[in-house]
């Protein structure tokens, strides 16, 4: 009898209880799958509070593995941050960790095993862990860290174990990534009926719910689901189900679960209703904006895109003021496509969306290609193009869906600020000035730690731009090439001296548009529509 038989034998009622006593059925040395996202989004807060309050007084359940494909927390004390005590766990694998600081520091200190694998990679293996497969095959993260050639994932020296294998199959490279299995999955909806059918109208995004829900339960497994509210059996619209009664067996329901950590239920975010959203007010003219209307420039009407979080999640803001938002779809990796999103950590809150995916059938879409461009942030980029987002400053961030997304984008746009660290600039009359140098360059000779490769960018024919507030460049055969400075910046002084490296200067090396620094709109709609009257004619 499995372990789910054991503790939960029923009839067609599911069992409702309290986050304590769930917990309490969670066994030591198991392996635990927790759905959510940052800023609260699809998280089972009170489950995994509880499981924390439970450790902390008894002891148990300890020695856990903890995986988890998307970062949840707020980067600070919320997420997985509860669940950093010593001895809760032997083993966490995480898509990304920078959103729960807490548990991130316990993996500096070698406190556990850990692993960061992309986030896209880990929802699909749990669809293999769900169909009994051994695991998923994918060039996702050849070249990078992940790499078992590099580090494999491997954050830190407790982390011995090789989990990634490299294959070559057809005289080609694949990583293969096992399937893991999972005991335990704690997961959030929005109403359960009384057969523990779950649908999410009110929850932002579904994730990867439905591949945890069937790896848990069809390895033996316990699903423990927090939800809103129970009603009647069989009394839910049977398109809205999400998770199906017979893979559920514990409810555990909070009344007043927000959608995330601030503010209760917004019917803007869950789709039920489209935000009138009037006259833009304009972004303030700072890096952030300058960094973003440059990456709007890559921009073409018709494109399909990913933004990421960090400064290039003002791109969707700076296009709406624009006017052309409605031009491109912008998608986010947690499923929603189309509409705005909210920024910092709690990027997938959309409002006005016109679909939103399971999160593994999103990152099928950007494995297999399909983007046309990808608006990611940048920590460290070296002298060959190769950019280093999940572990900088001696801190372990993660990497999210960056490698799906870099790896496989048609054109991939970097944003970041040449320098960090006090850095403050002054715009007056279309030009750009320094009043104060960041205190370190984001521009390295070489790094060790590689998300994004540029030489295999260059091999597979990508269109790489790397956008600071001062120059831009762009990824050739020999690595960075310098192809725009900013009006009032002086090349030398300004660019070159702070950076560990001097790039390839472009032969056609040009000034960056002066209407990036410029008040008021940019007038990239009339561009786009006079381009787009001139190709008919």
């Amino acid at each position: 009898m499995s372990s789910r038989q054991r503790l939960f034998q029923r009839g067609k009622s599911v069992k409702i209880m309290d986050a304590d006593e769930a917990v309490s059925y969670i066994p030591d040395n198991s392996t635990v799958g927790i759905l959510g996202a940052g800023g609260g989004l699809n998280e089972a807060t009170s489950v995994i509070d509880a499981l924390a309050a439970r450790y902390k007084e008894t002891s148990t359940p300890k020695q856990l593995t903890l995986f988890h494909s998307s970062g949840l927390g707020n980067r600070a004390d919320r997420g997985m941050s509860p669940l950093a005590l010593p001895g809760l766990s032997r083993r966490v694998i995480g898509g990304h960790w920078g959103q729960s600081p807490a548990l991130a520091a316990m993996a500096e200190r070698n406190e556990f095993e850990a692993y960061n694998f992309p986030q896209g990679v880990m929802s699909q293996m749990l669809r293999a862990a769900a169909a009994g497969q051994p695991g998923i095959l994918t060039h996702v993260g050849l070249g990078s860290f992940v790499d078992p050639r590099s580090r494999g994932g491997k954050l830190n020296e407790s982390t011995q174990e090789d989990l990634v294998k490299l294959m070559q199959i057809g005289e080609k490279d694949w990583l293969f990534y096992p399937a893991i299995p999972i005991d335990v999955a704690i997961i959030r909806g929005t109403t359960a009926d009384t057969e523990g059918y779950i649908s999410m109208e009110d929850e932002i995004a579904y994730l990867d719910v439905l591949a945890l829900a069937q790896a848990a339960h069809n390895n033996g497994g316990i699903v423990i689901a927090q939800v809103q509210k129970v009603v009647k059996a069989r009394t839910l619209h049977p398109k809205s189900i999400r998770v199906p009664g017979f893979l559920v067996d514990a409810l555990v329901v909070i009344p007043e679960q927000p959608q995330l950590y601030v503010g209760s239920v917004n019917r803007y975010f869950s789709g039920d209703y489209k935000m009138d959203t009037g006259e833009v007010k304009p972004l303030p003219l700072d890096v952030r904006k300058m960094i973003a209307r440059r990456a709007l420039f890559e921009v073409s009407p018709g494109d399909v895109g990913n933004v990421g979080v960090g400064i290039s999640d003002g791109v969707g803001v700076v296009a709406q003021e624009e006017g052309v938002n409605d031009e491109f779809t912008l998608t986010v990796e947690l499923g929603p496509i189309g509409g705005v999103s909210a920024q910092g950590i709690y990027l997938g809150a959309s409002v006005n969306s016109q679909a939103v995916l399971d999160m593994p059938a999103q990152f099928d879409f950007y494995d297999g290609g399909g983007l046309d461009i990808a608006l990611l942030s940048f920590a460290e980029v070296d002298s060959t193009g190769s950019v280093n987002v999940h572990r900088f400053g001696g801190k372990i961030m993660g990497t999210g869906g960056f490698i799906n997304i870099a790896q496989n984008s048609k054109t991939v746009v970097f944003s970041g600020t040449l320098t960090a660290g006090g850095l403050e600039v002054d715009i007056s009359d279309r030009k750009l000035r320094l009043l104060k140098e960041g205190r370190f360059t984001k521009f390295v000779t070489s790094q060790a730690e590689v998300t994004f490769s540029g030489p295999d960018a260059f091999g597979r024919g990508q269109k790489v731009i790397y956008i600071t507030e001062r120059a831009v460049f762009t990824l050739g055969r020999e690595g960075l090439v310098l192809v725009e400075v900013a009006p009032g910046i002086d090349l030398d002084k300004d660019v070159l001296a702070h950076m560990e490296f001097t790039p390839i200067i472009s032969e056609h090396l040009k000034e960056m548009d002066p209407r990036i620094y410029s008040h008021g709109q940019m007038g990239i709609r009339d561009e786009w529509l006079n381009r787009a009257l001139s190709m008919s004619n």
